[in-house]
């Protein structure tokens, strides 16, 4: 067997188990983008996708187009959404609210467009004889990056700037859709501390351990001014598991006669 046509089948046979792995997890990422619920997750799916796309283009001796796959729109763009959906959120009960009217029956229009824009590229090329590949193409400019600069330049310069102001509409829309209209005013700090002690819950820090006690531990119950103990100060693990100590009643004692003596000693200086 000629060892070079053992290298051709190996090769193919490579660049066939890449391409569809490649193809299903980018077509994977793509269902999920559209199919997941929350918007993090589907700019997570784009991710995907994007990273495969790449794969793809260095292993089509393209890897320029990968670089640039992975460090703008995977690295930069599809990062920036992402961070902004976690800044500010997007429930999902507002993803079924239509913020522009008739922006699902544009967008369906635009997808349908799209794929048939699609199917007769890929057809086109598919059809027409007389290719020269990846190889040829690229020495004809000296290599694939002075290839893609002379056809972004030249040919496609138009096609080129529409997509720059697509990415830039994608941004503003990323923000619309992100923006929550506020329908009451933000609370002052004095409206927020009479809504904490007002509330049904405990409105302040707890009682630390040990507070007014000389044993000073976790497990030892805070002794409150008036000398009842504080069972609050208490770690819940430690109540669970039966571990909290007895309270002092020596202790609770002396509170009480420093505290009777404190108000004798200030109602004799009055």
């Amino acid at each position: 067997m000629n060892p070079d046509l053992a290298t051709v089948d190996t090769m193919s046979i490579a660049e066939s188990v890449l391409f569809w792995v490649c193809a299903i997890m980018a077509v994977a990422g793509a269902l999920g983008l559209i199919l997941s619920r929350k918007a993090v997750h589907s700019a997570l799916w784009t991710a995907l996708t994007m990273i495969n796309l790449a794969i793809m283009y260095v292993a089509n001796s393209a890897p320029f187009l990968g670089m640039v796959q992975v460090v703008v729109y995977t690295g930069a763009v599809m990062m920036l959404f992402l961070f902004v959906l976690m800044v500010v959120g997007v429930d999902s009960s507002d993803s079924l609210i239509e913020t522009l009217k008739g922006q699902r029956i544009t967008g369906l229009i635009l997808g349908v467009a799209l794929v048939a824009v699609l199917v007769a590229s890929v057809g086109g090329a598919l059809s027409q004889a007389g290719s020269v590949g990846l190889s040829g193409a690229n020495s004809v400019d000296g290599g694939n990056v002075q290839g893609v600069a002379r056809l972004v330049f030249t040919d496609y310069l138009v096609a080129f700037e529409i997509t720059s102001a697509l990415l830039i509409t994608a941004a503003l829309g990323a923000m619309v859709l992100a923006h929550r209209e506020r329908w009451k005013a933000l609370l002052t700090q004095p409206e927020r501390s009479r809504l904490r002690f007002r509330s049904p819950g405990h409105p302040g820090t707890r009682p630390n351990p040990g507070v007014y006690a000389r044993h000073n531990a976790v497990d030892t119950p805070a002794l409150l001014p008036d000398g009842s103990p504080s069972m609050d100060s208490i770690p819940a693990p430690l109540v669970a598991r039966a571990d909290a100590r007895p309270v002092d009643h020596a202790d609770v004692e002396q509170v009480h006669e420093l505290s009777d003596v404190r108000q004798i000693e200030g109602g004799e200086s009055r």
